[in-house]
């Protein structure tokens, strides 16, 4: 109904300077509201519901070129959505990956199984680097420079005056295998000890003891949200695939559970990682 605008309940405060697509959220929500068209009646002249409108507009869906091309039309803005969105869809990041890194950005709790690297948030630029080229050798050096920074990029939200809660279990290979040579190496896992210590990050090792267990085919990630469902993210040789049915994830929380429990305790893993990187030095 036109009149008054209408929002969801309990809308998220977005920070527009978040991201290309927190940006553009604020943007249409502004403009929405200058039109005082509510939710529900902004889509019903896009052709889509109020829910994704709202879900546009705190920047937990990535808004599409078409739906920007009807929103400009109903709401004259001389093209601006438009714009805006080609704006969102430029990304640093491998095509598969973007909307996870965009979902990064906005979730207020990021859980992960890593088989065999460093999580991408946990890694420091030298380990990036050597992740990278061993993925991609005959990369130009430039376009490297500008991968291992927007990979750097993301860890900053393990530093904001309140980060989401993040907590990794690491394959005892990841701090095991001297990717980049021993000093990278020494490097990285004394930054993985430092952001346990500093409380910034909760670290759990599965250790080779523990033998077989429910993730043995591989990466995953958890991202849960303060105003949207939980997803899940499964990543093998140069893809990946955002899972969001509800059955899948709690299946998938289950198997995550059942490897956290294998685990060492915080305590034991942090004393590991610190006994892992002085091996590298010997």
């Amino acid at each position: 109904m036109e009149g008054e605008p209408k929002t969801m309940a309990n809308p998220r405060n977005l920070d527009p300077t978040e991201s290309p697509r927190a940006f553009y959220g604020a943007e249409l929500r502004r403009l929405r509201e200058e039109a005082r068209y509510s939710q529900e009646r902004l889509g019903e002249l896009v052709f889509c519901s109020g829910v994704y409108i709202g879900q546009i507009e705190t920047a937990v869906r990535k808004p599409q070129l078409d739906m920007s091309k009807r929103l400009d039309e109903v709401l004259k803005t001389g093209g601006l959505l438009t714009r805006l969105c080609r704006l969102v869809n430029r990304t640093r990041h491998a095509e598969y990956f973007a909307p996870v890194a965009e979902l990064e950005a906005l979730a207020t709790e990021i859980y992960e199984y890593a088989p065999m690297l460093v999580p991408g948030l946990l890694q420091t630029p030298e380990y990036a680097k050597a992740v990278i080229l061993g993925a991609q050798p005959m990369i130009a050096e430039s376009e490297l420079a500008e991968l291992v920074a927007a990979r750097i990029e993301r860890s900053q939200l393990l530093e904001r005056q309140t980060p989401p809660l993040f907590w990794a279990v690491l394959d005892e290979s990841v701090l095991r295998r001297p990717v980049g040579g021993a000093s990278v190496m020494r490097e990285q896992l004394a930054h993985i000890a430092d952001l346990i210590r500093r409380r910034r990050v909760a670290v759990q090792v599965l250790p080779y003891a523990a033998g077989a267990h429910a993730l043995m085919d591989g990466f995953l990630k958890f991202m849960d949200f303060e105003d949207a469902p939980s997803v899940a993210y499964i990543e093998g040789v140069r893809a990946g695939q955002l899972l969001d049915d509800p059955a899948t994830i709690k299946l998938c929380r289950l198997s995550y559970d059942c490897v956290r429990a294998a685990a060492l305790s915080p305590e034991a893993s942090l004393d590991l990682i610190v006994s892992a990187a002085e091996d590298q030095a010997k």
